[in-house]
């Protein structure tokens, strides 16, 4: 007995006295990934970036972006105010903006970013697999009511913005004509590349002026009103887990019985990777799909994206276990990349420095103004037409800042990324309409 004992306490005394130590760091996670893995993963990267032995293509660009976005999502999530705000897409934005801004980022740094997110066009792939995976993974009754009913808060949220926007820049001394061509219309317009570059180049055929001058004076409001929509989703998130009969949790509207999204799905069964895989097939068909028609039809590819997913839906014409593989796929997306693709937007599409230039407290609350009447029209009108009206008001909200870019960033900051066909639809069609009826004002007014 007393030899075992022996035995006992000398087994005890041999185990390292830091294993304790080492048990609690491992217990710090940054993600997902223990901390000290973590350091040794970011500080490859680190290396290979300052001796220019990055790969300057998809596996350089996905190993900086995602060190990056696990780090700054993580934070976002813990540090106090920010994390109710939606602080890890904001910093996630706005961190790598700063850091270009001030040129931390070396070229081979910037290169493999510009190899994924632009030549490699990793936006595009994301948005096509949280559409389609969302879409074929929805109930068919809600996916059709969400559709034809998020057109009143999405045309009534607009022309609240509208007017607040330009009552609120004339108060403070911008005038009513500028207001509404420079700092409205460019938040509401769709994006860069669908609404500030087609603008720019009608005024710049309607007044005689170079194109790349109306960008400069543009971009500001549409970043600001992006962050600004971003800060009132995460609001409007925090106000969902307040008061809970106010959500849907993307879900977008009431149903008797619960919110339905569930129902007629296999998406509660078990992963198989194999239909992953189809799901990701079926995602870029879909994306193709849109580029195809967009030469015949002339409709933007990502509006008949949706369109035709949503057809497959409501026609039932795809085998549940391609559902499926779809929906999983968009799961995998949406949970593991989300924060890292928010790095390589603010690397490549925040442009801190245009930013600087023109912004002034006064042209912040006129931002801010327009794009807090279109979440606060999308919330009472969604409500008064029987839809859950914080998701009511986030998806009317992501017809302002930065197209793709801001619905990704909006969508996260509220943690509804079920929701992105309808940001899609709000943004696309919204910023198209917006865009023409503004150039024809133009052509009108001649300002």
């Amino acid at each position: 007995m007393n030899t075992a004992r022996k035995l006992e306490t000398f087994t005890q005394d041999s185990q390292p006295k830091n294993k304790g130590f080492w048990n609690r760091i491992n217990n710090i996670k940054i993600g997902v990934i223990p901390l000290p893995l973590y350091v040794l993963l970011a500080l490859i990267v680190y290396g290979a970036a300052v001796y220019n032995e990055l790969p300057p293509d998809m596996i350089g660009g996905f190993a900086l972006i995602m060190v990056m976005g696990m780090l700054l999502g993580d934070l976002g999530l813990k540090i106090p105010i920010l994390k109710d705000i939606g602080g890890p897409a904001i910093l996630s934005l706005l961190v790598p903006s700063v850091l270009v801004f001030y040129n931390v980022l070396n070229p081979v740094s910037m290169e493999a970013v510009t190899t994924l997110m632009k030549t490699s066009n990793f936006l595009y792939l994301y948005i096509s697999c949280l559409v389609a995976g969302s879409i074929l993974g929805m109930n068919r009754k809600v996916l059709i009511q969400g559709f034809t009913r998020m057109f009143v808060p999405l045309v009534l949220g607009t022309l609240a913005a509208v007017t607040a926007g330009v009552a609120v820049g004339t108060l403070f001394g911008y005038g009513a004509k500028h207001t509404f061509f420079y700092i409205v219309v460019p938040i509401i317009g769709g994006g860069i590349g669908e609404g500030i570059l087609p603008l720019s180049l009608a005024y710049s055929q309607i007044l005689g002026s170079s194109a790349e001058s109306f960008v400069s004076q543009m971009i500001p409001a549409a970043v600001i009103g992006n962050i600004v929509a971003i800060v009132c989703a995460g609001l409007m998130k925090r106000l969902g887990e307040k008061k809970p009969e106010l959500t849907g949790n993307g879900v977008l509207v009431k149903t008797k019985g619960g919110d339905g999204i569930s129902e007629e799905t296999n998406i509660k069964k078990p992963v198989d990777f194999s239909l992953m895989g189809a799901g990701l097939l079926i995602a870029c068909s879909f994306f193709i799909f849109g580029g195809l028609a967009h030469k015949f039809l002339g409709i933007p590819g990502p509006v008949l994206m949706i369109v035709a997913a949503t057809l497959v839906k409501c026609l039932q014409v795809m085998p549940a276990k391609m559902e499926q593989g779809a929906y999983h796929m968009y799961k995998f997306i949406s949970t593991s990349l989300t924060w890292p693709l928010m790095v390589g937007l603010g690397i490549l599409y925040i442009p801190l420095e245009d930013v600087v230039k023109i912004v002034t407290p006064g042209y912040v609350v006129v931002c801010a103004a327009v794009v807090i009447a279109m979440v606060a029209a999308g919330y009472f009108v969604g409500k008064m037409m029987k839809m859950h009206p914080v998701d009511a008001a986030i998806v009317t909200g992501c017809h302002s800042g930065l197209g793709g870019t801001g619905d990704v960033a909006i969508l996260s900051a509220s943690n509804r990324m079920s929701l992105m066909p309808f940001a899609q639809v709000a943004t696309r069609l919204g910023g198209a309409s917006t865009v023409i009826l503004a150039t024809l004002l133009m052509k009108l007014l001649g300002v």
